[in-house]
């Protein structure tokens, strides 16, 4: 769920500059990385928040003939995708939509990016971000704004995310061993905040009204650029915008191989993400009208809220990223700890088997029944520890083995993959409504197989790629100016 924000977190952590923060520390860390700590929670309780809510919203209410007339632009938007795929009812067209804008979230990094080096500057392209996103989620309160708001929180996300997780980075000088440790303690904010938002957000959107589910997620982004604003003098100072581009040196041909080599396994990556992101499609859907949310308590029966699903996923990373990180140790000690490939691959295998489990439950309850919800929860537990073997990991690949000169290209590579994975999920769950239940998970189950089993059938050619000639990995090399 939440690793590829981390993308551009690598990226800027090893070639930005790094000068130190001012304002002292707190607990071993400079006081900067509790205010962007704080800033990067509430910015994805705004954004899962509004995701947990998106694909139910359009399946239960705007997409319905006597609500979508009122959305401005709509014609000509689902012109566009019947043009593509063919006539498009409700939970298809809703499903479409929800690929796109996913996709387009992990996009749009890259211009922000860009904007921040060339432009404006990382603070105040942050604050661009912030002010679209918080606008974004208001206007989703209006139906007649639907589609303008998607627009805005895709271009608040693209100017926010690769711009406050360098910032990160900037607080420590070169070779702290505590940026680490600093990264980790932000990934967990980012947690906490997916956390929270469905709880919130998702309670709110379908017991009281969509508009204040989306106003409460608006209201979080503004609590975080708030946040932001008063640690502007603990954030590392700013560099000014680069208007040239300076000149590379060549790449290697070590470095060219190792380039190709990662482009072949992110767009493998691809098709794990087209199954990893029907968590907040098909499967809100499946827990929204097959699963049996009942549970049975001292006080009477108590039914789980769709919405509150979308909370697994973070919960458990949490729960396991601590037993996975010490399984990898032992095994290291025995010698038998996995390549970064094969991690990848079994990470892969982790989707098929949710999915497997998910046609059980079809199959167990059939085409008229519910499923109980404890399904799920073996769902989310399958899938979670596959992200843990594949998201971090491939993040950690691409900043180990691509080449310095072209390390923030190759990261947006990484987000490419999350691009395509993103829509080809939406078109994937556009099968939703004319499927067999059973047939669809068995379908998503074979697509991340085949992922798994395509990424180990190149362990071996890759593996000697990636990790270098003898005396440095491929992205060992340094321009000039990092030698000295």
């Amino acid at each position: 769920m939440t690793a590829a924000p981390n993308g551009a977190t690598l990226a800027g952590a090893m070639t930005g500059p790094h000068p130190h923060a001012a304002g002292g520390e707190v607990l071993g860390h400079p006081k900067g990385l509790g205010f962007l700590f704080a800033t990067e929670m509430w910015e994805r309780f705004s954004f899962y928040g509004m995701r947990a809510l998106l694909v139910l919203y359009m399946v239960r209410s705007l997409l319905h003939p006597d609500q979508v007339t009122a959305v401005l632009g709509f014609a000509t938007l689902r012109s566009g995708f019947e043009y593509l795929f063919g006539p498009l009812g409700i939970q298809p067209l809703a499903s479409q939509i929800y690929g796109t804008y996913t996709g387009l979230v992990y996009l749009t990094p890259i211009a922000g990016g860009w904007l921040a080096d060339r432009v404006l500057g990382r603070r105040r392209t942050v604050i661009l971000g912030a002010v679209l996103m918080a606008i974004g989620h208001f206007m989703m309160a209006f139906k007649p704004l639907f589609l303008f708001a998607l627009l805005a929180l895709i271009l608040g996300s693209g100017a926010f995310k690769p711009n406050i997780s360098t910032q990160v980075g900037g607080l420590y000088p070169p070779g702290d061993e505590r940026r680490d440790r600093a990264y980790s303690i932000f990934y967990v904010g980012i947690n906490i905040g997916a956390f929270f938002s469905p709880l919130v957000c998702g309670t709110l959107g379908e017991t009281l009204g969509w508009d204040l589910g989306f106003g409460a997620a608006g209201v979080g982004m503004l609590i975080g650029l708030a946040i932001y604003l008063a640690g502007q003098r603990h954030l590392p100072p700013e560099a000014p915008p680069r208007r040239v581009i300076a000149k590379r040196p060549p790449l290697t041909g070590d470095e060219r191989r190792a380039t190709v080599a990662l482009v072949i396994l992110c767009l493998l990556t691809t098709l794990f993400w087209a199954v990893y992101e029907q968590q907040g499609n098909t499967i809100a859907l499946w827990a929204d009208g097959f699963t049996d949310r009942a549970i049975t308590l001292p006080f009477g029966r108590w039914e789980i809220p769709t919405t509150w699903f979308q909370a697994f996923n973070p919960l458990m990373i949490f729960a396991f990223t601590p037993a996975v990180i010490g399984w990898w140790a032992r095994q290291a000690k025995r010698g038998r700890e996995p390549s970064d490939i094969v991690k990848m691959s079994w990470g892969c295998f982790g989707p098929a088997l949710a999915n497997l489990l998910m046609a059980l439950a079809a199959w167990h309850t059939g085409a008229a029944g519910q499923a109980s919800w404890l399904w799920l929860l073996g769902y989310f537990v399958v899938i979670t520890i596959g992200e843990l073997y594949l998201s971090p990991i491939g993040l950690s690949l691409v900043s180990k083995a691509a080449p310095r000169s072209i390390l923030s290209m190759m990261m947006g590579v990484w987000f490419i993959a999350s691009f395509l994975g993103n829509f080809l999920a939406g078109w994937l769950g556009s099968l939703w409504s004319g499927m067999d239940k059973v047939t669809f998970f068995l379908m998503i189950a074979a697509i991340s197989a085949l992922a798994g089993g395509l990424i180990r059938l190149f362990d071996a050619p890759l593996r000697p790629l990636l990790e270098g000639p003898p005396g440095g990995a491929p992205g060992d090399h340094r321009l000039p100016e990092e030698q000295s």
